[in-house]
């Protein structure tokens, strides 16, 4: 519940601090006193957007603080957990706009933005002023209340777990089925060129190897010539080197101990000349191997040729990355084999997932249904209750397809004078296209008052929902906001002195000249000040003795 609001330096308003009962606080005052100011202050740390001309002064920041006592609201805890915000006793929530304008948000003195502020706030405040009667129209908030009064938020949320999972799903079959179209037209394509290069059957660097052999094979005579006459001069000439260093051996050995260099020079000569023999060996091999073959040349230059065209064809440049691109159109090609395996699966996940999910749907249209007699009875009881004897309520749910708050379109109809008894003959409508303001504000709050029986509702705030009723309307409007008030915090500005009169708290905001300059102040009434208050609200500003006795009844009452 709200504990203390406290406001400084907002419009009109220089201090000012409010100490909230925790049940029926109501907030009454002359027409321009300054209650919608300080429903604008309230608005600012429910997260509404600031306003700059709020600021009169312009040299001072405006403060407005609200202290909140949370109690052990698991969705405030999960809030604060998730944002990483202090868990204590005292929520305060506090907006300041500084002297430049800007506007600043804190939740327990930790800095946050608008949309965090507005989240928690929601969870703390149901704030209803006259133009909120215009959510009563729409289908959605419709819903949302005969859910609330099925008590089936669980299922729902199952149902919507359910129900995304399905639509993920639905998504990947439908890229699925699109991935396929797109394979369809280049498999013929992808199948041509897979099997030219296929049938080129291309090994691992064939290209390169063929270009090396074929620069052998073109200059083999040359080689093989070259071959020849240095194994001729090594081995087969009148005076071979082979031979000459062997005589050189021979000369220089006898005279091999008579000259401390001769031995190591004599095992050099010898070394060389086992290397010139073994190299004559070697050039003779290589020159038996060295073939000039026409025919493999031609089939070589064919074989390359063919890869060059096809390196060109796919704008590559190597054997490797032709064999990539026949391994990507071989995976392209398996894919469109596999893909209607994939498409078969998906759509049978997808099944499996609506069949679920639809089975959520119709318990929680279930639910919703066995709600609408219940609901309606309720509604038209207190729609009597509160002035309006020949108003009716229906509630039409339709199916419609699945989606993301189930398989129901809800509407709420409405007539404001069905003949009596005879609730057949009803020119039931739309509620958004038939009901009054004055309609919608008292229609709301017998909602919302039924709704607040099924869900812990926050602390519930009214602005001036009461406008276009007076007399015994206006009681039973008061008798109802009582009864919310038993268990929840209300807090209701009125002009009606039926109201003021069940109030736990009475406030009065009045206006006051201070140093010359108009200020908004609120003080909380004593007994005898509120008898005198309801008095004026009743017959004027100076109440007569039947007003003033009027208005002890109410309060006694």
């Amino acid at each position: 519940m709200l504990q203390r609001l406290s406001i400084s330096n907002y419009a009109i308003i220089d201090e000012l601090e409010i100490d909230f009962s925790g049940k029926l606080n109501v907030i009454t005052g002359e027409t321009g006193a300054g209650k919608s100011i300080i429903m604008g202050a309230l608005g600012l740390i429910l997260g509404e957007r600031a306003d700059t001309a709020a600021l009169v002064k312009k040299e001072k920041k405006c403060v407005v603080e609200g202290f909140f006592q949370a109690g052990q609201k698991k969705a405030v805890a999960a809030f604060l957990k998730a944002n990483e915000l202090d868990n204590e006793d005292q929520l305060v929530l506090r907006r300041e706009i500084s002297t430049n304008g800007k506007s600043r948000a804190f939740i327990n003195d930790t800095p946050v933005n608008l949309s965090q502020l507005q989240q928690l706030s929601a969870l703390l405040v149901d704030l209803h002023q006259q133009f909120d009667t215009l959510e009563l129209g729409e289908s959605g908030f419709q819903r949302e209340v005969i859910d609330a009064l099925a008590g089936q938020a669980a299922l729902l949320d199952e149902y919507q777990q359910a129900f995304r999972k399905w639509q993920v799903v639905k998504k990947e079959a439908e890229e699925l089925k699109l991935q396929k179209q797109l394979f369809d037209k280049e498999a013929d394509y992808n199948r041509f060129q897979f099997t030219e290069l296929e049938e080129a059957g291309f090994k691992e660097n064939e290209l390169e190897d063929t270009d090396a052999e074929l620069k052998l094979l073109n200059n083999a005579e040359g080689i093989k010539a070259a071959l020849n006459k240095t194994f001729f001069e090594l081995r087969e000439s009148e005076s071979p080197m082979v031979q000459q260093l062997k005589i050189m051996i021979n000369q220089l050995n006898p005279y091999a101990g008579y000259h401390p260099d001769l031995p190591t020079l004599l095992q050099r000569l010898q070394s060389a000349q086992i290397e010139l023999q073994d190299m004559a060996g070697e050039v003779d091999r290589i020159s038996d191997h060295v073939i000039y073959d026409p025919e493999k040349v031609e089939r070589l230059n064919e074989r390359l040729s063919l890869g060059y065209k096809l390196q060109k064809k796919h704008g590559v440049n190597t054997t490797a990355e032709l064999l990539s691109i026949q391994a990507g159109l071989q995976d392209k090609l398996q894919a469109v084999l596999n893909i209607d395996q994939s498409i078969a699966q998906k759509e049978k996940e997808k099944q499996q997932l609506y069949d679920s999910a639809s089975m959520l749907a119709q318990k929680i249209s279930a639910n919703r249904k066995k709600q609408v007699k219940p609901f309606e009875d309720k509604v038209n009881k207190l729609l009597h209750q509160v002035g309006m004897p020949n108003a009716r309520i229906k509630t039409m749910i339709n199916p419609v397809e699945l989606m993301e708050t189930g398989a129901d379109n809800v509407e709420f109809l409405f007539d404001a004078n069905v003949p009596a008894g005879d609730q057949a003959k009803g020119q039931f409508q739309p509620l958004r296209k038939v009901a009054s303001g004055g309609e919608l504000s008292r229609l709301m709050l017998c909602i919302k008052s039924l709704v607040a029986q099924s869900v812990d509702l926050p602390t519930m705030i009214f602005d001036e929902i009461d406008t276009g009723i007076s007399g015994e309307a206006a009681r039973q409007v008061g008798i109802i906001m009582k009864e919310l008030a038993a268990r929840r915090q209300v807090i209701c500005i009125t002009h009606q002195p039926q109201i003021a009169g069940k109030a736990d708290a009475h406030f009065f905001v009045f206006k006051e000249i201070v140093k010359d300059q108009v200020k908004t102040n609120i003080r909380l009434l004593s007994t005898e000040e509120r008898i005198t208050s309801i008095a004026r609200m009743l017959s004027g500003e100076k109440p007569t003795a039947a007003a003033m006795e009027n208005a002890r009844e109410m309060l006694m009452n």
